[in-house]
């Protein structure tokens, strides 16, 4: 057996653009958004109803469309970080990260030695990999969000940081230590965004953000790698048009 690899990963250290999609929370939902195309999903375990017991069908649900399995933790903790990796998600999301101490904390929880400190378990992602321990580094992807304002504060230092492989701007916490609860289209948080992205960018580290169907070209070619969008949107706006259309006809 060879270990599968990681999509998202892939395709990011080759300088391309990657469309990831949340608001899944049945492995049969993402059976069948599977045909869609895109290349991860963001199974959302800080906020919601997620429980361990779910996640091994919600990362089988990704392999079997070649979709790279990315979770959302809900806290800073190394014990977290490779648990849920050891339920077969390949990619971790981490929140809140502040500091240049933070982010080395997702390192050696998300990384095996030498280059961090994982727990020594072969993943389900590892099951028959005679050499798993040798190669998984390779194939796990972290994220950290940038999703307060001391994290912009202190972002060189974050940036600084090997092994982490997406600095992700989460608009809406951002916004709220900025103090515009629920004001994400102000300027002062608008510039904010675009100031951060740019530095990452700049810096040569793959940027990603939260996106819309409205504003994605702006992020792609300002060039954001990782565009996640939220599959409720679409939901919504589905409706609405079908509704309105119905409401419409003669």
């Amino acid at each position: 057996m060879e270990l599968r690899q990681n999509r998202v990963k892939r395709k990011l250290q080759r300088g391309e653009r990657v469309y990831v999609a949340a608001g899944f929370t049945h492995a049969d939902d993402i059976d069948a958004f599977g045909p869609a195309g895109f290349d991860g999903i963001w199974i959302e375990g800080e906020h919601g109803a997620m429980a361990f017991d779910e996640l091994g069908n919600l990362t089988r649900a990704c392999d079997l469309w070649g979709m790279t399995s990315i979770v959302r933790v809900n806290r800073n903790d190394q014990t977290l970080i490779y648990r849920v990796l050891d339920r077969g998600a390949q990619g971790i999301v981490v929140p809140h990260v502040n500091t240049r101490e933070e982010a080395e904390n997702v390192v050696a929880g998300g990384r095996f030695a030498p280059l961090g400190q994982r727990g020594m378990f072969t993943s389900r992602q590892g099951y028959g990999v005679a050499d798993y321990f040798a190669k998984a580094n390779d194939e796990v992807l972290l994220t950290v969000l940038i999703e307060d304002i001391v994290a912009v504060e202190n972002l060189d230092d974050i940036l600084s940081v090997d092994q982490i492989d997406v600095f992700f701007v989460a608009p809406s916490d951002l916004g709220a230590s900025m103090g515009y609860i629920g004001d994400l289209q102000h300027a002062d948080v608008q510039q904010t965004i675009d100031r951060a992205l740019e530095k990452i960018i700049s810096s040569g580290r793959v940027a990603g953000t939260m996106t819309t169907s409205e504003n994605v070209g702006k992020f792609a070619a300002s060039g954001v790698q990782m565009l996640l969008v939220n599959s409720t949107g679409w939901l919504h706006d589905g409706a609405k048009t079908f509704v309105a259309r119905a409401n419409g006809a003669v």
